[in-house]
């Protein structure tokens, strides 16, 4: 089993449904985001993490948005380590909230 998980922009955008890869609720999505924006709010919130700016998401294989390479910690699993970052990047980035 892998010791990280990726993190693409995509998985936090209110701009994108589940089908074009959201994976958290509509109402824990956040504005436009950056790698640099993913990294830093997984750092705040503990984790070790390494930005990838030339890679691009499967389902959106035309945008070069890169991700992010987080280190798992024990007892947090993707999905509520991803809720836990959209709801920091709400809290650190005020220009992210959804209007």
């Amino acid at each position: 089993m892998a010791d990280h998980f990726y993190v693409y922009p995509a998985y936090l955008s209110h701009d994108a449904t589940r089908a074009l890869g959201r994976r958290v609720p509509q109402s824990s999505a956040v504005g436009p985001i950056t790698v640099e924006d993913i990294l830093v709010a997984a750092r705040s919130l503990g984790f070790t993490a390494e930005a990838e700016p030339d890679k691009q998401y499967p389902r959106r294989f035309y945008r070069y948005e890169g991700r992010v390479k987080v280190a798992k910690q024990a007892g947090t699993t993707k999905a509520t380590f991803l809720v836990r970052l959209a709801e920091e990047l709400k809290k650190t980035h005020p220009a992210h909230r959804k209007s």
